[in-house]
């Protein structure tokens, strides 16, 4: 578990750090330029290290069903998603959403079992699970710009004491 948890941690840092270089490399050359560099980049680099790594047993796919071929397409969704929610929302409101979303998704596949997944009995800790991370998205949506409130309210009362 403690790999997994690893791993957990490597991968949402990554996927954060790469969500702002795509936003990046988006505000230069486009949403669909910024998707095919995304996933031609990671399409060269994964074919080399699955080579490195796996050798001639990357390629025996016997085992799998037909449909799994297409997942790859979702990603281009996701890359182009994410680009114009950062684009239209910022970094943190965008991924924090992302996140609710995919954890709420996630949740409804593991319980009705769909695709593939074995069924997993739904309960309302995962529920409160959900609403307490959709609560965090709307409470830190809400608290954008206080920071600047406050330090307005502050430069008034120091005005004020000046003139006293």
């Amino acid at each position: 578990m403690l790999l997994g948890l690893l791993f957990a941690i490597i991968a949402g840092t990554l996927v954060g750090m790469q969500n702002i270089f795509n936003s990046k490399v988006n505000e230069k050359a486009g949403s669909w330029t910024t998707t095919t560099l995304v996933l031609g980049l990671g399409f060269l680099a994964s074919f080399l290290l699955g080579l490195l790594f796996e050798g001639g047993q990357m390629f025996d796919l016997q085992q799998m069903k037909g449909w799994y071929w297409f997942s790859g397409l979702l990603g281009i969704g996701v890359v182009a998603g994410i680009v114009q929610a950062i684009k239209f929302l910022g970094p943190t409101l965008a991924i924090s959403i992302v996140l609710t979303s995919q954890l709420g998704f996630a949740v409804l596949l593991d319980s009705l079992g769909w695709m593939g997944l074995e069924k997993v009995p739904f309960t309302w800790q995962q529920f409160l699970g959900v609403l307490v991370i959709i609560a965090g998205a709307i409470v830190f949506k809400w608290s954008e710009g206080s920071e600047e409130k406050v330090d307005a309210v502050a430069s008034k009362l120091n005005q004020k004491a000046d003139l006293s």
